[in-house]
């Protein structure tokens, strides 16, 4: 068992998580702690500015590794996790493109292993992208590990900036996983831009709003909801879709609709019907998509908490495992999650300097 600590700056820029696992790399994970930091406005403001790989990237990739190093040891810190021998650093996606074969996610490995003193795994994806594969989504073993117990089929969906999906099926080597649409991201930067705060905190904006309906249903006809998995989504690919001619409580009711509405759909590409669905990511705190996914699903929608896993350290604790997984050489894509040709490894190892 490794006690490893996993970090994800996620794509509605709203800071770090940082948690830490036991784990085998394979079915044994023991949470060990967590905790969420959020950054700074200004930085914030900085990282926004790389997004599409634009920007003075090197500076800002530079002060962004810090915040994470001061996260790590917050973290060891706060739960006494000196034995921590090994981080999953996830960085923040800037690019992602896999049909031109690149994914670029800022941060740099090396500066953090010498600012934490832990080995560091990053650079997660490229090798998945590299080798056909859509570099995304990369969170499905994980799920896969901690529904060993659970009934099957069961739909694990992320909402985070994207959304993502992954399906379990009742064999153990029954896993599919997709992006859905877009998730919090339209929704973070429609009401930055109406309201100044980055994100439609607990739906208050969309509860009060009315979904233009035509537009949801010109977002539906698009060519990505028909095409079969795998598949994944930047940030922004359906930035194009932001609604015009609303009001803000209006334009918020729609662009919730859209992301519940790409979740809906991707039913179709089940291979059997999810027994119930499990909601992880920011999405889940919006009880607007939380209502909506319950009334047009067929089955029932629960927070992850409710199946007793953390939704805030999720995603962090899976880069933490998947560092484990890296160091190994095990896998962290697979055909039916990536579309890459083959089981692939992946992640850039930096050794830290070992001491005296």
């Amino acid at each position: 068992m490794t006690l490893a600590i996993g970090l994800m700056s996620g794509t509605s820029i709203d800071g770090i998580d940082v948690a830490a696992i036991e784990t085998d790399g394979l079915r044994a994970v023991v949470p060990r702690g967590a905790l969420t930091v959020p950054y700074e406005p200004a930085l914030r403001a900085r990282i926004r500015s790389t997004l599409g790989g634009k920007g003075e990237i090197a500076a800002i990739e530079t002060e962004m590794t810090e915040a994470h190093a001061r996260a790590v040891a917050m973290l060891v810190r706060e739960h006494g996790l000196k034995d921590a021998s090994l981080v999953g650093f996830h960085g923040h996606t800037v690019l992602h493109r896999p049909w031109e074969r690149r994914t670029w996610q800022i941060g740099d490995g090396a500066l953090l292993a010498r600012l934490t003193g832990l080995d560091v795994v990053n650079d997660f994806r490229a090798a998945d992208v590299a080798s056909g594969g859509q570099g995304a989504p990369f969170v499905p073993l994980y799920h896969q590990a901690l529904a060993v117990d659970l009934e099957r089929p069961l739909a694990v969906v992320n909402i985070g900036g994207v959304a993502n999906v992954t399906w379990l099926g009742p064999r153990e080597d029954q896993v599919l996983a997709f992006d859905t649409g877009p998730g919090n991201a339209l929704i973070d930067d429609w009401a930055m831009t109406h309201t100044g705060r980055p994100l439609d905190e607990s739906g208050a904006l969309a509860r009060t709003g009315k979904p233009d309906t035509q537009h949801v249903a010109r977002f539906l006809a698009h060519p990505f909801f028909a095409a079969p998995p795998p598949k994944s989504l930047d940030r922004d690919d359906f930035a194009r879709f932001t609604p015009e001619g609303l009001s803000p409580a209006d334009g918020a009711a729609t662009l919730a609709a859209m992301t519940v509405a790409g979740i809906a759909v991707a039913r179709r590409h089940f291979p059997a019907p999810a027994k119930r669905w499990l909601v992880t990511g920011g999405g889940r705190r919006n009880p607007v998509l939380m209502a909506s996914l319950a009334a047009q699903l067929d089955a029932p929608v629960l927070s992850v908490e409710q199946a007793g896993w953390d939704g805030d350290a999720l995603e962090a604790q899976a880069f933490a495992y998947l560092a484990v997984r890296s160091v190994k050489g095990l896998p962290l894509s697979l055909p039916q999650t990536t579309g890459v040709a083959a089981p692939t490894t992946g992640g850039r190892l930096h050794r830290a300097a070992r001491r005296a």
